[in-house]
């Protein structure tokens, strides 16, 4: 008589058949709604979603990503796109990479390559080239801040010409 026995831990089996970088989760034509107290704030949106799970949950949009923030009267506060995101589920906060645009409510946009965007904090930020068209004027520059909303934004290091109205020099 021969006995065989073997025990296979689960955690070494998902590795191995995954890989240690896979994600946990996909989901194909995403769109995940944020609100609170019952009230939406955001909707973000992309056809591939990889949700990673560990020590820092965060999840990926590696096919493109669309965001949309809202009011308290679910009026559209400003839109973001980007072919590349990634959320950080623990921290509230986002990375927005490649082709970034935010286009607030005054039709204001803002292009860049990459643009962080902190919850907590309201505030989205960068230290990238950007560009920012208001109607006819374009003003360029090297890092920005803003509110979450696009609407309060300073560039730190503008270039390029742009017109001020009388009073505005002092802002």
């Amino acid at each position: 008589f021969l006995f065989v026995s073997c025990e296979n831990d689960l955690q070494t089996i998902n590795l191995l058949n995954t890989g240690k970088d896979a994600p946990s989760e996909t989901m194909k034509d995403a769109e995940i709604i944020y609100s609170d107290s019952g009230i939406v704030k955001m909707k973000l949106t992309g056809p591939q979603l990889d949700r990673y799970s560990g020590e820092r949950p965060h999840i990926v949009f590696p096919k493109g990503v669309d965001m949309v923030f809202y009011d308290d009267s679910m009026k559209v506060n400003s839109t973001l796109k980007a072919e590349y995101g990634i959320r950080y589920e623990e921290e509230g906060g986002m990375e927005a990479k490649r082709n970034v645009e935010v286009v607030n409510v005054k039709g204001d946009k803002l292009n860049t390559e990459h643009l962080i965007w902190e919850e907590g904090k309201d505030r989205i930020y960068t230290k990238e080239f950007v560009k920012i068209t208001q109607g006819r004027d374009v003003i360029h520059g090297n890092g920005l801040e803003s509110n979450q909303d696009f609407t309060v934004y300073k560039i730190l290091n503008p270039t390029g010409a742009f017109t001020l109205n009388e009073g505005e020099s002092d802002k």
